[in-house]
């Protein structure tokens, strides 16, 4: 049994050390808001936080992460997507198919801890995910809209 700490509850599962987390997240917890891309670590729609880091989830082994280790999903980075991340995405209308946008939110909500104003040049720099639907000028002013306190301006 593997113990992980995921969305603040601690949770053994069953799963080859050799697993990517991504598929545990997915198949034994039930939480199918992070999703399989690229399967190389590539496009970051498996983005989740560990210890409040961005990483991408499809090519660690579960066993890399160890059970003191914090684990947050899109599910568990607020209850009520009240996350100003979250609330920028809503209100600017971000997503067009979506299927990226979990990754990307886990992203820029890890970006916006570490450096809760960053220019331009940082967020372009940080936040390397892949969308499809070509959404980048959206994502670009959802994150500043949220670092601005979602005072659109």
């Amino acid at each position: 049994m593997i113990r992980l700490n995921l969305n603040g509850t601690v949770r053994e599962v069953e799963a080859e050390p050799d697993t990517p987390l991504l598929w545990v997240i997915r198949e034994q917890a039930g939480l199918t808001g992070t999703k399989y891309g690229c399967g190389i670590a590539q496009c970051g729609a498996c983005t989740v936080h560990i210890d409040g880091t961005a990483v991408r989830s499809c090519s660690m082994p579960v066993s890399s992460v160890t059970p003191d280790q914090k684990i947050v999903t899109i599910e568990g980075l607020s209850k009520d997507r009240s996350h100003p991340v979250q609330k920028a995405w809503a209100e600017l209308d971000v997503p067009q198919c979506g299927f990226c946008q979990s990754g990307m939110i886990m992203a820029s909500a890890a970006l916006l801890a570490q450096n809760p104003h960053p220019s331009e040049a940082e967020i372009r720099s940080e936040i390397t995910n892949i969308c499809r639907c070509g959404t980048y000028s959206r994502v670009l002013a959802g994150i500043k809209l949220a670092a601005d306190g979602g005072q659109a301006g």
